[in-house]
């Protein structure tokens, strides 16, 4: 039995924080209100000044297993959410092998229940090994309770194998999510092409690269009458383009934004620094502007990490050498507080919304809500703190994030999930 007193709670569905105290009975929200009484051997937990609000949830990240865990394992990647205040999260397929089959997901799964302390859900491929030609075993996936289906990692190439898969698929309730360029323009994935990618001297990627198949994508749902998610927005006219798709309701399309899509640019980079290296690339401060625009009106119906982490002697190679890819699961949270929320930006409701209640809704999962009768999934929030993201403090396995040892304001203190306390600092 908790009991959180003089809490500022946030919601989804209004900027206005309210206050009180929320007694939470065995994983439980019993009552809220103010000056509860407190019931005989009840903890009691003085919330005052700090926010309570619905745990996130995450529904794009790599943990690399199986194949790649010396960069990620399913117990440093969940450690990584809860330690963000987030408490579920989507995995997507690009892991050798690929989770192409019933076979790998029963296994990814099975991991999965004795290696977190939070619920994991996966993705599937489209296609068999994500090579684009065959269609993965589909229905076997769906049987495990995959709904997301995705060759996350690249783009489904051949366009008539994706109608397919819409029009197989979408009878079983299942949906599409778009990582949406064109390789052959894409060229090396380093960078944007333009004014950074000049003067280092390195071939760009261009935004048109992502646009051409945020376009085809949709229009291929269109045509089958399917649910298609893009992934990872990173440019003005990609936000358009889903804007336009979605002004015309006849296509059922969802879209996400990264963190560091909003926060950073193409020139970041600086002196050749990989930390700032991911596909799709960093773009303008027009960009930037463009993408928060979108998300605050809700052309992007979630925010998503992409989080992929890397081993440092892999970031540490040349900038075209190195993989791409950003962690985000331990920074999420805070930096989202530190440059847009506490400035004014948006709102703890933009963030709810966003990184809490539609990704569980594009999972068709139960929204977290700080309400009388629903299951407590929430974390507490110290605005006034800070966190100094060092590799001490960061539980992932990998630290390629622009964050390393910076320090920004806000503070994930407490993370609640049924009758268990996962974090508490």
């Amino acid at each position: 039995m908790l009991l959180l007193q003089n809490a500022r709670i946030a919601s989804e569905n209004s900027p206005v924080l309210l206050e009180g105290d929320v007694l939470i009975v065995e994983g439980k929200i019993q009552d809220i209100g103010n000056n509860l009484a407190i019931p005989e051997g009840a903890r009691v937990i003085d919330a005052r000044g700090r926010i309570l609000m619905p745990a996130m949830f995450d529904a794009h990240v790599h943990f690399r297993a199986p194949g790649f865990e010396a960069k990620e394992t399913i117990t440093t990647g969940s450690e990584a959410a809860i330690n963000g205040g987030i408490t579920g999260v989507v995995m997507m397929p690009n892991t050798r092998p690929a989770i192409d089959s019933a076979m790998v997901v029963a296994t990814v799964l099975d991991n999965a229940k004795h290696r977190s302390r939070i619920p994991i859900y996966t993705s599937g491929c489209v296609t068999k090994d994500r090579q684009g030609k065959e269609l993965a075993e589909i229905d076997g996936m769906r049987e495990l309770g995959v709904k997301m289906l995705t060759d996350d990692g690249d783009t489904t190439a051949d366009p008539a194998v994706l109608l397919r898969a819409m029009q197989y698929a979408t009878e079983f309730g299942m949906f599409f999510a778009s990582h949406c360029e064109v390789p052959e323009l894409a060229g090396p994935r380093a960078l944007n092409e333009g004014v950074m990618s000049y003067r280092l001297g390195i071939k760009g990627s261009p935004a048109c690269a992502e646009e051409i198949i945020i376009d085809r994508d949709i229009r291929l749902a269109h045509a089958a009458g399917a649910h298609v998610h893009i992934q990872h927005v990173s440019s003005k006219m990609g936000m358009e383009t889903i804007r336009w798709w979605k002004s015309r309701g006849d296509v059922k399309v969802t879209a996400e934004v990264s963190p560091h899509h909003l926060l950073f640019t193409e020139e970041h980079i600086g002196d050749y620094d990989t930390n700032y290296k991911m596909n799709p690339p960093l773009r303008t401060q027009a960009d930037c502007d463009a993408l928060l625009e979108g998300l605050i009106e809700g052309v992007f119906d979630l925010i998503a990490t992409d989080h992929a982490p890397h081993t440092p002697f892999e970031k540490a190679q040349d900038f075209i050498s190195a993989p791409n890819g950003i962690t985000g699961l331990d920074t999420a949270l805070v930096s989202l507080y530190h440059y847009f929320v506490r400035p004014g930006k948006f709102g703890w409701d933009v963030v709810v919304k966003r990184y809490s209640a539609e990704p569980r809704r594009l999972m068709g999962l139960p929204v977290a809500a700080i309400e009388v009768g629903q299951k407590a999934e929430c974390l507490l929030f110290d605005t006034e703190a800070e966190t100094t993201f060092t590799r001490e403090f960061m539980k992932s396995k990998s630290h390629n994030t622009p964050f390393l040892d910076q320090t920004l304001k806000g503070r994930v203190d407490l993370v609640i999930l049924g009758t268990e306390i996962l974090l508490e600092r």
